[in-house]
């Protein structure tokens, strides 16, 4: 077994090799070959902190595992993060153990990833510019998964502290000799923005659907409880409306859910997973002046997938420490 830590993840997992195997994954999850139970929280007892604890399985590559994640409320300043966790990952045919896998970065990289794919398969080619809300870890993200995959001439940076957007502009810019521009309306960047990337922690919506122009897409990402929404109810409606898991977005998906309760949709509102759409079963995009939202909740396919892909590297390429913990040779 394997133990790759998140200095390698960091190093070895890529985001254009992530990109192609995020599509076979969501590919087989919309031909319902994976099992994917719907993740469940623990609350840890008096703490600030609860764990989420995802199983799945999927047919290709042939694997099973879980991922367990710590959340916790921690100071602004601590080297853990917000999020803490692991992927362990099991060979399907065996039924062995292979690799135990830093968690967070790897959660982050594809899902980072997932919304290039949707964004490849829903946006249009030409994109003038982009907006980011949020100036966080799965901003920095965004910024580099969308850049893999379309060519906008300007990059806007919305945060809700300004100085903090502004530190971070200064820093993308310098990494990708690009307009990066800190904006302190949300409006006013996503009015001037055919793709929009939300990632941030907002209970609310941030993004308000009488903002957003025809032909522009949108990756709803920070959001992953039902009771919170980073864009709203217009929004929903008047978009094509494409999700990761049908399931998920029932159970998790707030800006949808809000939408249902608000009688302004219904779940047939949906109109593909984002596998279907790269099976080519479903269109991403029908035409040029449709709004399209893919909503992003994360299942543990993905984790699987990316967890498989680096593993695999491993073997190949050395790295990773191997432990013996069943004291047999694999």
């Amino acid at each position: 077994m394997k133990i790759i830590t998140e200095s390698q993840v960091e190093k070895y997992l890529t985001i254009p090799e992530c990109i192609e195997a995020m599509n076979n994954v969501m590919v087989s999850v919309s031909q319902e070959k994976s099992t994917l139970p719907i993740r469940q929280f623990m609350p840890i007892e008096n703490t600030k902190g609860k764990m989420a604890i995802m199983p799945g399985s999927i047919p290709n590559p042939f694997c099973f595992g879980i991922k367990l994640v710590c959340k916790y409320i921690r100071e602004k300043n601590s080297p853990y993060g917000s999020h803490v966790g692991m992927v362990l990952l099991f060979d399907s045919e065996k039924g062995i153990p292979l690799a135990m896998i830093e968690g967070a970065s790897l959660t982050s990289i594809r899902t980072a990833s997932v919304s290039a794919l949707a964004t490849k398969l829903m946006s249009k080619k030409e994109i003038k510019a982009m907006t980011i809300l949020g100036c966080g870890e799965q901003a920095k993200r965004h910024i580099l998964s969308m850049l893999t995959v379309r060519e906008p001439k300007n990059i806007y940076v919305w945060g809700r502290d300004l100085k903090k957007s502004e530190l971070f502009s200064k820093k993308m810019k310098s990494i990708y000799n690009i307009s990066v521009s800190p904006v302190e309306y949300a409006e006013d960047a996503v009015r001037k923005s055919d793709l929009i990337c939300t990632t941030t922690s907002s209970s609310e919506p941030i993004l308000k659907g009488e903002w957003v122009i025809p032909g522009s897409h949108i990756n709803l990402v920070g959001a992953a409880v039902p009771t919170s929404a980073e864009a709203d109810e217009i929004l929903v409606k008047k978009s094509r409306f494409i999700t990761d898991y049908r399931p998920a977005a029932m159970a998790a998906a707030g800006e949808l859910l809000r939408a249902i309760r608000n009688k302004d949709v219904t779940e047939e509102h949906i109109v593909a997973e984002i596998g279907e759409v790269a099976s080519g079963k479903i269109k991403g995009r029908v035409n040029d002046n449709e709004i399209t939202v893919y909503k992003s909740l994360g299942v543990t396919a993905q984790d699987l997938g990316a967890a498989y892909l680096l593993y695999n590297k491993s073997i190949k390429e050395g790295f990773g420490t191997i432990i013996n913990m069943m004291d047999y040779d694999e």
